[in-house]
């Protein structure tokens, strides 16, 4: 944790939900302060509360490990949905090939160019530009960029606090509550 937070280690996507899902955080918490320029440069002035408006030079920014950014496109944090702008460079991935991701909500996105390997369970999808696709984000899922141009695609994820792998204890004497 302290070398993420230090800037010496980037983590990678499966990483960062697992730390935001162990912390109670909502992605939205992670990202940087756009407005706030390099050390000892005063900070941009800060749009208006209420302005809906996000402007992409003061977009708020994640870079992952491998290659991978997103870009938060609301003005401000949203505690139901997350909506992003999301690139995959060449080769990168959410998460290794045998380290699936689940964290809770519901995913939604558009490609816009590239094209982009997805895997849900123990199926695999290919995006390419016009390609949209939905899925429950507690299926263990993965991502990575297929070819040699980078993947970019909107991104929504809606609902992701909202986990039902929590397990409730059943009275005694009957089977056990919950989903795993």
């Amino acid at each position: 944790m302290s070398a993420i937070e230090r800037g010496r280690v980037m983590p990678s996507v499966g990483t960062l939900y697992t730390i935001t899902n162990q912390l109670g955080l909502v992605v939205d918490d992670l990202f940087r302060d756009a407005s706030a320029g390099p050390k000892g440069e005063r900070p941009k002035a800060r749009a208006d509360a209420t302005d809906p408006v996000q402007r992409s030079a003061n977009r708020k920014t994640i870079r992952l490990a491998e290659g991978v950014r997103w870009e938060r496109l609301t003005p401000r944090p949203d505690p139901e949905v997350e909506f992003l702008y999301v690139v995959y460079g060449v080769g990168a991935e959410s998460c290794d090939k045998d380290s699936l991701i689940r964290h809770g909500g519901r995913e939604y996105a558009y490609m816009m160019s590239g094209r982009l390997g997805v895997r849900i369970g123990f199926e695999e999808f290919e995006l390419e530009p016009g390609d949209s696709i939905t899925f429950d984000a507690q299926m263990p899922h993965r991502l990575w960029t297929i070819g040699k141009k980078p993947a970019e695609a909107l991104w929504v994820v809606y609902n992701r606090h909202g986990d039902s792998r929590t397990w409730t204890p059943a009275p005694p004497g009957s089977e056990p509550a919950g989903t795993s």
